[in-house]
């Protein structure tokens, strides 16, 4: 898995992209939220669960059908009074849901582990991309803060931080040169 700092900058670019005009800093909170919490399905293991089951890690909580139910009880719970059928109602469960699934796609984009199961309950098989320069992050705190999460720091920085700036910079560029007068 990318880790939980490379997962929540996306989440919180993509919030800066996609932001609908409400309050920011909730809207990139519960974004962050959706991106990291896949690897809640960690706990699992503790009860018995093999990583290749399908709600073993990396399995159903990283499905493109989880993705879905995420931003659909993110939107009904945390933006009650927006309409789902309205501009602001449908973008915020599209920012849920790619928020979500971002968190799959950094994923399948690592170096280590068996795959993700993006079309879990369907299709039990894992994925990954062809392409994968993300180093696996190390499972817990303690491990994390070694030569091994730092090398995981570093290379976060280049394959996710580099294109998250960029991102928000271009964004900031054609958003500022819209609002000029031709």
């Amino acid at each position: 898995m990318a880790s939980i700092f490379g997962h929540a900058l996306v989440a919180f670019t993509i919030g800066k992209v996609g932001n609908p005009k409400l309050n920011a800093r909730k809207l990139s909170l519960l974004l962050i939220f959706c991106a990291v919490i896949p690897d809640a399905d960690v706990i699992m293991f503790y009860f018995g669960f093999p990583y290749l089951h399908p709600l073993g890690h990396r399995g159903f909580t990283h499905s493109i059908l989880f993705a879905i139910i995420l931003a659909f009880s993110m939107k009904a719970i945390c933006y009650r009074k927006i309409p789902y059928i309205s501009k602001t109602g449908m973008l915020l469960f599209v920012l849920f849901m790619i928020a979500t699934l971002s968190h799959s796609l950094l994923d399948a984009c690592t170096n280590g582990g068996r795959g993700v199961g993006f079309f879990i309950p369907f299709d039990n098989t894992r994925y990954f991309f062809p392409w994968r320069p993300i180093l696996v992050s190390p499972l817990g705190a303690s491990n994390f803060f070694s030569e091994w999460g730092w090398r995981v720091i570093q290379n976060e920085v280049l394959f996710i931080g580099v294109p998250a700036i960029f991102i928000v910079l271009l964004n900031n560029f054609f958003s500022k040169k819209n609002h000029f007068p031709s």
